[in-house]
């Protein structure tokens, strides 16, 4: 069994994460400030509450531990948000990264998977996203992700730093097992939203942009279930400690889904019609992203197993309606992608 530190280890794709590591045999240890991670999903490994950027508890967490291993969620990701204060996002996802980065230096670790984005890419201009597509962020959490990518490229050669960067399209969907699932207040991300807005009478869902490049007008995202993105880490972990040199991945299915396509598929779910206004475009909303992971596939014999739309908006209804929504009084949103 080896110990692995999950930085952000109570948000929602670190609590899937850890139910994974756990599966596989692994000690997963959550380092979560609790900012927006919830100490309830910390279930299958011990929580240590606290933020990356105290560098010192860092070091006494690996060493108190025996980290072999780290998989760097901790990160603020609202893309409509780092337009407001692209300060925060800089210091939180890039100043933070790097004084984690120099902790694990300093401690001996040498193996970290990153959580990156498909935002470090920008507006999509080839048909699927690849890997050499050129990364031209159009918001700072894009850019602030680029950036720890950036630095950890130069960490292998500087202090034999191995790390993979895993770049996500859109997680979504919720542990089958319902032990875990999505859970943030405010929610920003569609399918919950929809979910809410078909759920409850007084719920709607705001729609940002009906007039992109697109067959229906409405953005096109590329949904990826979580348990998916989850096992992906897995393999992420395993490959760098058999001594597999540093890469960016794409994580992904391939078929892009728009906005109008969720929302029929939260009707068909729910049985509700799902009550939907449709407003003026969002700055930093790509119109199109999706993804080409044949490169994951290669390199970590990695593929989606449950990240069917159908399959995705099935297990988010069931979490959802067990557990309820957080924030039920609480006007819905939509960050459109």
């Amino acid at each position: 069994m080896k110990s692995i530190l999950l930085t952000g280890g109570a948000g929602y794709i670190g609590s899937h994460t850890a139910k994974a590591l756990a599966a596989a045999g692994h000690l997963p240890v959550a380092l979560d400030n609790l900012t927006t991670g919830n100490r309830w999903a910390v279930k299958w490994g011990p929580l240590v509450e606290g933020d990356i950027a105290d560098t010192a508890l860092v070091r006494r967490t690996v060493e108190a531990y025996r980290i072999e291993a780290v998989i760097h969620f901790a990160a603020r990701a609202y893309v409509g948000e780092s337009n407001v204060v692209p300060n925060e996002y800089f210091t939180n996802n890039v100043v933070g990264s790097l004084g984690l980065f120099q902790a694990l230096v300093d401690c001996g670790v040498r193996n970290v998977v990153f959580s990156s984005s498909c935002a470090t890419y920008g507006h999509q201009t080839t048909p699927l996203l690849t890997e050499e597509h050129p990364q031209i962020p159009v918001n700072p959490y894009g850019d602030s992700k680029l950036f720890a990518e950036k630095a950890l490229k130069w960490y292998e050669p500087a202090f034999g730093l191995r790390s993979v960067w895993l770049r996500y399209f859109n997680a979504a969907g919720a542990d089958p097992g319902l032990e875990t699932g999505e859970c943030h207040d405010p929610e920003t991300h569609l399918i919950p939203l929809a979910l809410r807005a078909s759920m409850q009478a007084d719920a709607h869902l705001d729609v940002y942009g009906s007039d992109y490049p697109t067959p229906d007008g409405s953005c096109i995202r590329d949904y990826i279930h979580v348990m998916d993105l989850a096992s992906a880490h897995i393999r992420a972990l395993e490959y760098l400690l058999r001594g597999g040199p540093t890469v960016g991945l794409n994580l992904g299915t391939g078929a892009g889904s728009s906005v109008k396509d969720v929302i029929a598929m939260a009707e068909r779910v729910t049985g509700l019609p799902v009550k939907a206004r449709f407003r003026e475009r969002r700055p930093g909303d790509p119109p199109s992203l999706v993804a080409d992971a044949s490169k994951a596939r290669r390199v970590l014999d990695w593929q989606p197993a449950m990240s069917d739309l159908r399959t995705i908006m099935d297990t988010a209804f069931r979490w959802h309606s067990t557990r309820g929504f957080r924030s039920a009084n609480r006007e819905s949103r939509t960050v459109a992608a």
